[in-house]
């Protein structure tokens, strides 16, 4: 019993909300590249990015309060999948065939490292959830 408690503590401190510093580390990484975007995208495209970002910080600070995380992971999860075809379509060179990407491969290789290990952060803990649920 005390165990499953010590478990729990570690999972509901501090120690799982690296998620949330994560997501505010990308958002100070990526905002500055946004304002790099043609002026075409600079208000769709780059404020679909920001909105999914600081959609995804606002899911984890709900996260961080929850007691049911289940339905906040899957969401958060959805997010990030959408935030990484967000990032595709803003590198890809097709989107506007006699323009330069709106994000280089540089900094689109970074901010997906970025996304990437949030996603497997989230990845983890829903597994560990999952876990505490069929212990129940």
């Amino acid at each position: 019993m005390e165990e499953i408690q010590q478990e729990e503590k570690k999972h509901n401190g501090n120690d799982i909300f690296h998620i949330k510093e994560k997501i505010y580390e990308m958002i100070l990484y990526g905002n500055p590249q946004l304002k790099d975007f043609p002026k075409t995208e600079r208000y769709v495209l780059a404020g679909d990015i920001r909105k999914t970002m600081y959609t995804m910080l606002e899911m984890a600070v709900r996260l961080e309060k929850k007691y049911h995380k289940k339905t906040t992971l899957q969401d958060l999860d959805i997010e990030v999948d959408v935030l990484r075809n967000l990032l595709r379509l803003a590198k890809d060179p097709n989107l506007y065939p006699n323009q330069k990407p709106c994000l280089n491969f540089h900094t689109w290789e970074v901010w997906m490292r970025k996304v990437d290990e949030i996603g497997r952060m989230i990845g983890g803990y829903s597994e560990w959830v999952n876990g505490r649920e069929r212990q129940k």
